[in-house]
């Protein structure tokens, strides 16, 4: 058997790497083709052995993004080169395009609850441009509608701070700005030149040209909210079509966010409009007489409820001035509603307070005439001065009985009665007058003070015996002291529990004073 030769050798090793199923080339240390497999003959036609490496394995691997070269190290320094599609490659751009969506879905669910947390109308502006500064853009700006001839807007930097900030300018100088305020869509972002972007709608903390911009509307419940604007510095990194799409989504969790704070912004500004009329007025000596009120609704959260009290000042100087407590059924927004109605019938019939019982007359029928089953007492008390008292006339429309407070400590009970309002269409009441001398008072009040539940047991009413006893030791204290003592003391029995709307006011007669000094130089004190 004769000896193989070096050449046959290397010919079998060729005609080996030939069968090999696979694409594959043999490479010698100088970088030139040996030989190749049949398959990478197919693959690669225009290879052949000599050809150089660097001559064709670059432009194939550059041809599809998905194929990979393995080399494997062959004795004396050749390279064999195998040449694959990678078939891993879709399932990790798969995983990646799963793993960016699941991080986009987290965003957007924390930025749903960020932007719901707060009604307020400003916080809510500067959480949508931070999250959209941190995780969208470089720099967000939200732009607001147009109001009053002024466009405001709160932007945010890359330094993470957000400013308000409001600008008299044109939305249309900026491409897609005045669609996307008026709800349309907007230019897209390719089509906008950032160097047409102004400065008033770049943070000031942005350093740097503009490189990309995106303009996107916030789509608010039938109106739209306004308008984001998302800022890149440099055109490398301008927004992709899928990057735009997330940047809607995000603004419409915003834009949903901003509407409703906005409503609730508006709603609260019509209910303190409305409660302004609601709410008990402010009392101060009127005439010379003194007067003081207390009021504490069966809700601590709440302002307003079915007690009132309120005063109707006389319309000539020796006219009457009329003075009103009462109580309507029920708690809460109803009654209070009610209660409006009520005031302001009461003050278009103050011109005739003179005759107490023509002025229940009209106010049972418009309380009748009214859409409710809810009813109401009150007592009406017409206050004047005449030589140095004041003249009380009271009338009790199924209200409890006033208390007079007198000089000596004596408790009073005015003996007036009467049938409530809003039942029945023909009133009946008494009307009794007494007269206050100087530092007696005469007290107004609502059932939640008497039927104030608490005390030690927690169970016990406050009662009237209770009320007077506290009176009593009240003698000679101005309005708003009786007043203040009352509600405090009301409020410590109930201690916190659940309790009835309470109402208090007092009409004290003044005592007499007058100003004396020692000399003609030092300060003078009042004395009685």
């Amino acid at each position: 058997m004769g000896k193989n030769t070096p050449l046959d050798v290397d010919s079998r090793i060729d005609a080996d790497w030939e069968s090999v199923p696979h694409p594959v080339l043999v490479v010698d240390r100088n970088g030139l083709v040996r030989t190749l497999s049949a398959s990478a003959r197919t693959m690669l036609a225009e290879i052949a052995p000599g050809s150089a490496l660097n001559d064709f394995v670059p432009s194939w691997l550059a041809d599809q993004a998905t194929r990979v070269a393995h080399q494997t190290p062959l004795p004396g320094g050749e390279v064999a080169w195998w040449l694959i599609d990678d078939p891993d490659h879709s399932a990790r751009e798969t995983r990646q395009a799963l793993a960016m969506e699941r991080e986009r879905a987290a965003f957007l669910d924390e930025a749903s609850a960020v932007l719901m947390a707060s009604l307020n109308i400003d916080r809510c502006m500067e959480a949508t441009v931070q999250m959209a500064a941190r995780h969208i853009a470089d720099a967000a700006v939200l732009v607001a509608p147009v109001t009053r001839g002024q466009i405001p807007i709160v932007s945010c930097g890359p330094a993470g701070a957000a400013q308000h900030c409001a600008v008299q300018a044109d939305p249309a100088d900026v491409a897609g700005l005045d669609e996307a305020l008026r709800g349309f869509p907007p230019v897209p972002s390719r089509w906008i030149d950032p160097a047409s972007v102004p400065e008033w709608l770049v943070p000031q903390d942005f350093s740097g040209k503009v490189g990309s911009v995106v303009v996107t509307p916030l789509p608010g419940h039938g109106v739209p909210a306004g308008a984001l604007v998302l800022l890149r510095r440099t055109s490398e990194t301008a927004f992709s079509d899928g990057e735009e799409i997330f940047a809607r989504l995000f603004a419409a969790r915003a834009g949903a966010a901003l509407s409703a704070a906005r409503l609730y912004a508006e709603q609260s500004a019509i209910t303190r409009t409305l409660m302004r009329d609601l709410l008990p007025p402010q009392l101060h000596r009127l005439d010379g007489i003194e007067l003081a009120g207390g009021y504490r609704a069966s809700e601590d959260h709440e302002a307003v409820g079915g007690d009132f009290y309120d005063v109707h000042p006389a319309q000539t100087p020796d006219g009457e001035t009329l003075v009103v407590l009462g109580d309507v059924c029920g708690k809460g927004l109803e009654a209070a509603l009610l209660t409006g109605k009520i005031r302001n019938t009461l003050q278009a019939l103050a011109p005739l307070a003179k005759d107490h019982g023509k002025v229940l007359k009209l106010l049972n029928s418009a309380l009748l005439s009214a859409d409710s089953t809810r009813f109401a007492t009150l007592v009406l008390a017409s206050v004047s001065r005449r030589d140095g008292h004041v003249a009380v006339r009271l009338t009790s429309a199924g209200h409890l009985a006033p208390l007079v407070v007198r000089n000596d400590g004596r408790v009073e009970e005015v003996d007036t009665e009467g049938t409530l309002v809003g039942v029945m269409p023909e009133t009946r009441a008494r009307t009794v007058e007494t007269t206050l001398f100087p530092g007696e008072t005469c007290l107004l009040y609502t059932d939640g003070v008497t039927e104030a539940r608490g005390g030690p047991l927690g169970n016990d009413l406050f009662g009237e015996d209770r009320l007077s006893r506290a009176l009593s030791e009240c003698t000679g204290m101005p309005a708003e002291a009786i007043v203040e003592r009352v509600m405090m003391l009301t409020s410590q029995w109930v201690n916190r529990r659940s309790h009835d709307d309470i109402a208090v006011m007092a009409i004290t007669a003044p005592r007499r004073t007058h100003l004396s000094a020692v000399d003609g130089h030092t300060a003078g004190r009042f004395t009685a």
